[in-house]
């Protein structure tokens, strides 16, 4: 069993809490995409990114340093974002590290795919992202079946906690016999289960973590979290949908 995350847009610098184990699998590809982002003005950087003239600078000018081999951060270390926040990977046993070691994988709209102590350095480029290279007129196209062709080498059953704008790259490259389980985090309303972003990347983390001290091996072991206020829902959910009900708060 393989799990799948998301990435996220703030990363650092971290050279010594943890050594990298090795380079992404992919590392020819992100070295062609450096290149291709290189290759764009800073007006064009800005437009693709998204972004306001501060982050668009800091991120020229690490595009303009970019060194994908050396001065490394183990993947899972560099990402800020709420989901590793809860995953909190600083804390964990050596058991809980050898655990993700194992099972976690990270997915990138720049390295493709990441295991948690391939070396990376800070980037900005979402899977969404319109860019044109090599023939492909976005990156979903640029990855094709690529990412789940090497995720589905290693495992025939992967737990999906990554939103839609990535575990689309799993998703529609399916091999027969495989197995893709979806968790959905919600509170029910009128009928309907309703997401709220922050919770969900909150509850994403959190399961990380649950599924590294508990050594889960098999999907069927998460129907035991019960963390942040969610259970469970036998009801509601099906063989490759895990659902996880919250109680309606006031939180937006």
């Amino acid at each position: 069993m393989k799990i799948i995350i998301s990435p996220a847009k703030r990363m650092r610098v971290d050279t010594d809490s943890f050594a990298c184990k090795g380079l992404p699998v992919f590392l020819d590809q992100a070295e062609r995409l450096c290149e291709r982002l290189r290759s764009m003005s800073g007006r064009e950087l800005k437009a693709l990114w998204r972004c306001n003239d501060q982050i668009a600078g800091l991120n020229i000018r690490r595009l303009e340093d970019m060194d994908l081999r050396r001065n490394l951060t183990p993947a899972l270390l560099s990402y800020q974002g709420i989901q590793y926040q809860y995953m909190a990977p600083g804390v964990f046993t050596q058991a809980e590290l050898d655990y993700v070691e194992e099972h976690l994988y990270i997915l990138s709209g720049f390295y493709g795919l990441l295991r948690p102590f391939d070396g990376v350095t800070p980037y900005r480029l979402e899977m969404q992202a319109k860019l044109p290279v090599d023939g492909a007129a976005d990156l979903y196209g640029f990855w094709g079946g690529a990412i789940a062709g090497e995720i589905f080498s290693r495992t025939d059953c992967v737990v999906n906690l990554a939103s839609k704008e990535y575990s689309v790259c799993v998703s529609r490259h399916l091999p027969p016999g495989a197995r893709l389980v979806t968790c959905v985090f919600g509170e029910e309303k009128n009928g309907r289960i309703v997401e709220k972003r922050t919770l969900c990347k909150m509850a994403r983390g959190e399961l990380v973590r649950f599924m590294a001290e508990r050594q889960a091996g098999e999907p069927e072991a998460l129907r035991s979290f019960d963390r942040l206020g969610y259970r469970f829902s036998p009801e509601l959910s099906s063989v490759d949908t895990y659902v996880f009900v919250r109680e309606p708060s006031g939180d937006k």
